[in-house]
């Protein structure tokens, strides 16, 4: 089977990518709708070859070696489909399959944005066959590659079967899964004892799920949002058990709110909800976390991380933003005006969102992820990004006067109403123009960050123990006794008025320490000081008109 062949006709760029700026960029061949971090996460996941060099990596040359290792020889169908699944950037498989790594558990990540179409809604037929898919060609490659997984050893033709496990079993197991096999020995083989550790043939790792809330037009902090939520992780944790027998039904949510996805959902359901005296390889669902494979398949959140930000790293609005001004009927002129006035279009998810969406999908997938932690996120409320706050037209302060290494510098301060600062001015009256005016801008551009939800502690982290002229013992504010600059001394004062940490001097040499009187370069210690010769020639300078 040639793999490479199914992405004939599919237009392709080729960039230098790499993964690590300190690591050499290789050349990466990807489809054009693909973005540039699509391609150094593909330069990522591909294996280097050694003594290659600047080693060239396609997508389809990529793909085609974990495609022809999951399916059969011959099968066209499930190779093309899984092909289109990648090109669509509907699913991936984890690192084991791209590597090869068959002592590790396979398993695919499903992009749920992927299958939320524009004006149709979320294509539940779509994304159930997809699964159903994923999970059948899981399922054959752990059970021709079981014994070379870690922790299970291989069941040879002389070897007698486990304790529990009959000869039937053993060659159904052997057969990669034939029908024939499982249903003529069905009827005389003992059931699995309790004790028996059950095959796992891998795991579908769900993400992006905002993304597709949005898309449907939900908010991820709503009660609709986790009931979309929770049916979408149902239905995968059901379809993922089909040929389980009953009594691997997962929970049912209490409604559903995604239009179409009831009678998917019921279809699904009277698949699984059948007896069977074989049942297949288990497979596991869960949640991704980030890694090179999200990035390929160009998700914004991973797993069911909310999306913090409206924006993308190049400064562009997410795919997420724009379908959630779309669902309020919001242009993007209205949503800019709202904003400025001081009323954001959207709602950005905090940490609580965040938690509560956690204990709502915990008991429909196989494996959550940890707990997020709801304090991170508290300690200190940012406005969303693109919107300052404003500073009262009348308000509060400090006006501190000072003299560093005997030079003068006032330090003002305003604040918001809750006593927060908003912004500073650093004025050092007795230096040049050119010093006071980059002090002006300095501290300018410090107030702006400040009204747009920059932290001060990255202000004190960063400037504070700066090191440049003026510097010395500090007179007039007893936060200091010496500062390394004129910026140490500010941001230092600043992180005891409105942090509550005082921070100290740094280590220094106090002045008249050294009490060696400067000599010239060329006079050794204790030498006397040298005349000078009177002009040669007795002649003098005159003054002439």
């Amino acid at each position: 089977m040639n793999a490479r062949r199914y992405w004939n006709g599919v237009r392709m760029r080729t960039v230098m990518a790499s993964p690590d700026p300190d690591a050499p960029a290789r050349r990466v061949t990807l489809p054009v709708d693909w973005d540039d971090e699509a391609a150094a996460a593909l330069a990522q996941i591909a294996p280097v070859q050694k003594g290659a060099g600047q080693d060239a990596v396609s997508v389809a040359e990529e793909s085609a070696r974990w495609i022809e290792m999951l399916v059969e020889p011959g099968d066209e169908g499930n190779a093309r489909s899984l092909t289109w699944l990648l090109l669509l950037r509907q699913a991936a498989p984890t690192l084991a399959l791209w590597s090869g790594e068959l002592d590790r558990r396979p398993g695919f990540v499903v992009n749920l944005a992927a299958f939320a179409l524009p004006g149709e809604g979320f294509a539940g037929e779509t994304f159930v066959a997809a699964l159903r898919l994923l999970c059948g060609v899981l399922r054959r490659q752990a059970l021709e590659k079981a014994g070379l997984r870690n922790g299970e050893l291989a069941l040879d033709a002389e070897s007698p079967p486990p304790e529990g496990l009959s000869s039937g079993k053993v060659t159904a197991l052997r057969s990669a899964g034939k029908n024939e096999t499982r249903k003529g020995g069905a009827a005389s083989e003992p059931a699995l004892p309790l004790a028996e550790p059950q095959l796992v043939a891998g795991e579908l790792l769900l993400t992006n799920l905002d993304a597709c809330l949005a898309a449907l037009g939900f908010d991820y902090d709503s009660d609709e949002g986790r009931d979309a939520a929770c049916s979408l992780m149902a239905l995968a944790t059901l379809v993922a058990r089909e040929g389980l027998g009953c009594d691997r039904l997962p929970l049912t949510p209490h409604r559903h709110v995604i239009p179409g996805l009831a009678s998917v959902a019921r279809d699904a359901w009277a698949r699984a909800a059948v007896e069977t005296d074989a049942p297949e390889p288990r497979i596991e669902t869960g949640l991704s976390a980030p890694g090179p494979v999200d990035a390929l398949l160009g998700v914004e959140a991973c797993g069911l991380a909310p999306i913090f930000s409206p924006i993308r790293a190049d400064g562009r609005l997410a795919a997420s933003t724009l379908a959630r001004l779309a669902a309020r009927g919001l242009t993007l002129e209205a949503a800019f005006a709202a904003s400025i006035a001081g009323a954001p279009a959207l709602a950005v998810p905090g940490p609580e969102g965040h938690m509560r969406m956690h204990r709502a999908l915990a008991g429909f997938v196989d494996r959550a992820p940890p707990r997020p932690d709801p304090v991170a996120g508290q300690a200190l409320r940012l406005p969303p990004r693109g919107v300052a706050r404003r500073m009262p037209d009348r308000h509060g302060g400090v006006m501190q006067k000072t003299t560093i290494g005997g030079r003068r510098l006032f330090l003002r301060t305003g604040e918001f109403d809750d006593g927060t600062l908003g912004e500073i001015e650093i004025s050092p009256t007795r230096e040049n123009p050119m010093v006071r005016g980059l002090m002006e801008s300095f501290s300018e551009a410090v107030s702006v960050g400040l009204q747009y939800g920059a932290p001060l502690e990255e202000y004190v982290e960063r400037f504070a123990y700066s090191c440049f002229g003026p510097a010395g013992t500090v007179e007039g504010d007893p936060v200091a006794s010496y500062a390394t600059s004129m910026l140490d001394y500010v941001f230092r004062a600043l992180s005891d008025l409105y942090l509550g940490r005082r921070l100290p001097d740094a280590p220094h040499e106090d002045d008249g320490e050294d009490t060696t009187p400067l000599l010239p370069l060329d006079m050794e210690r204790g030498s006397q000081r040298a005349t000078t010769p009177p002009p040669r020639g007795g002649r003098r300078l005159r003054l002439v008109s």
